[in-house]
């Protein structure tokens, strides 16, 4: 499959509604668990409708940093938001967005420079997350989200509990689908567990201490397979975008 058809494919799914009210998006955690504590950064996205199709992260109480290619194709006016509740539908605060923000870089045909924000209308009550430091392979990582547990494309819904997977970076070779050493960090894919249709944006992260920090923000799978967990997945490294996000948030 051409980068373009593949990119192309990765687009598509990730607008998909179910008829069910369920969303397709990018790369569920398949193979995780549910959350076993409160996210209160975590937010979930959702079409007008209230169909999940991404998630992201607050990392000021006016900001939420996700991938762009959730963002794309979408008008502020017709999403919504809920942040800092493990329940994609219930709980939580549901502000409203005033403006996208996608990053100059941002390629929609390889996927690189894949990260968006989003500016709320007014701040949230949520603690935001912080951007942690640099990381290498062999790094231990969680990654959460509420996108399909099966997978294949529209093989079920996405979760409406958040999910969880502990998992590791892994060197960037293993990530063939235009992988950007500088920017993005390749995640392993323990035993065909990993992030899946509706996780892009999310969250992938690193402790520091009795803390989350922010790693990277879900972006693709590290193949051109369409099936969740048969390879490494692509994360947008936070930290090599820290500049750009202040200078955007601040």
């Amino acid at each position: 499959m051409s980068k373009r058809l593949f990119a192309l494919v990765l687009t598509v799914l990730a607008g998909v509604v179910l008829s069910a009210g369920s969303a397709v998006a990018g790369p569920s955690i398949v193979g995780g668990t549910d959350a076993d504590q409160p996210y209160p950064f975590a937010v979930s996205l959702h079409t007008s409708g209230g169909a999940l199709f991404c998630g992201g992260s607050l990392i000021t109480p006016t900001w939420v940093v996700t991938a762009a290619h959730c963002l794309s194709a979408k008008d502020p006016a017709t999403i919504g938001l809920r942040v800092g509740s493990n329940d994609a539908e219930a709980g939580g605060e549901t502000p409203k967005a005033a403006e996208f923000v996608l990053h100059p870089h941002f390629n929609a045909e390889t996927q690189t420079g894949d990260v968006g924000l989003i500016r709320l209308t007014a701040p949230v009550k949520a603690a935001p997350i912080a951007i942690g430091g640099s990381a290498s392979p062999g790094t231990g990582v969680r990654v959460i989200g509420w996108g399909q547990t099966c997978a294949t494309p529209n093989c079920g819904p996405v979760s409406k509990t958040l999910r969880q997977l502990d998992t590791h970076l892994v060197a960037g070779a293993k990530c063939t689908a235009a992988f950007d050493g500088t920017s993005e960090l390749c995640t392993e894919s323990p035993g065909g567990s990993g992030s899946c249709y509706g996780d892009s944006g999310g969250p992938e992260l690193i402790r520091d201490g009795d803390r989350w920090v922010l790693a990277g923000m879900v972006s693709r799978p590290g193949n051109r397979s369409s099936t969740c967990g048969s390879a490494p997945s692509i994360a947008t490294s936070a930290v090599a975008y820290q500049p750009w996000l202040a200078e955007k948030t601040g």
